[in-house]
């Protein structure tokens, strides 16, 4: 007897963060309620996506392509490197319409509990675009908690003795909150209030 594809689809979505047993069964049946012609499309997203999405090789972020449309735009300011923990903290910030510079995406913060130590960050394609010369200011808008925390600490203490000015963005952020999931005026307000670490 073939697999309960329901109960399959539940099991697989229930894996995904945010989301448990009771919310992956209500979009499935949203899907089987729905046409026919969505859950096709979607399933064939989901099927293109890994093949689809690239690495910029020079912010690290995840998108269409290699350099990425951000990387890529020349009205972007190239003095001003925001760093920030996930890709989706780079839509976050550009939603706030506030950042004209340019970002660099870490994939994670330190966390020696969750052995997540330097060599598992991208930190070696940052070094690599600091020594360029080009970047006068580098902004910490890592996510105000404990691993958050450490990792902009960490970070400063590494950037010191390089001539740019390290700061982070201002506490309007809620301590545990997530970029992404925070308005566009409390991200405008971060971005204009960031202080120069060690201040």
């Amino acid at each position: 007897m073939s697999p309960d594809p329901i109960a399959r689809l539940v099991a697989l979505l229930a894996r995904l963060p945010g989301l448990g047993d009771k919310s992956a069964s209500r979009l499935v049946y949203f899907l089987l309620r729905g046409s026919p012609d969505y859950a096709r499309e979607l399933g064939r997203a989901i099927a293109e996506l890994p093949d689809q999405v690239l690495r910029c090789g020079q912010c690290q972020d995840l998108g269409a392509s290699d350099p990425c449309r951000i990387c890529a735009d020349p009205e972007r300011d190239r003095t001003l490197l925001m760093v920030v923990e996930e890709p989706h903290d780079v839509r976050a910030l550009e939603r706030a319409q506030s950042f004209r510079g340019l970002y660099h995406v870490l994939h994670g913060t330190l966390s020696p509990l969750l052995g997540r130590g330097p060599e598992q960050l991208t930190l070696d394609a940052l070094w690599r675009r600091l020594k360029k010369g080009e970047v006068k200011e580098v902004i910490l808008a890592l996510n105000p908690h404990v691993e958050g925390d450490a990792t902009a600490v960490y970070l400063a203490e590494q950037l010191q003795g390089l001539p740019v000015k390290v700061s982070r963005l201002a506490r309007g952020i809620p301590v545990g909150g997530d970029l992404e999931y925070l308005d566009s005026g409390s991200l405008n307000q971060a971005i204009r209030g960031r202080r120069q670490m060690g201040e």
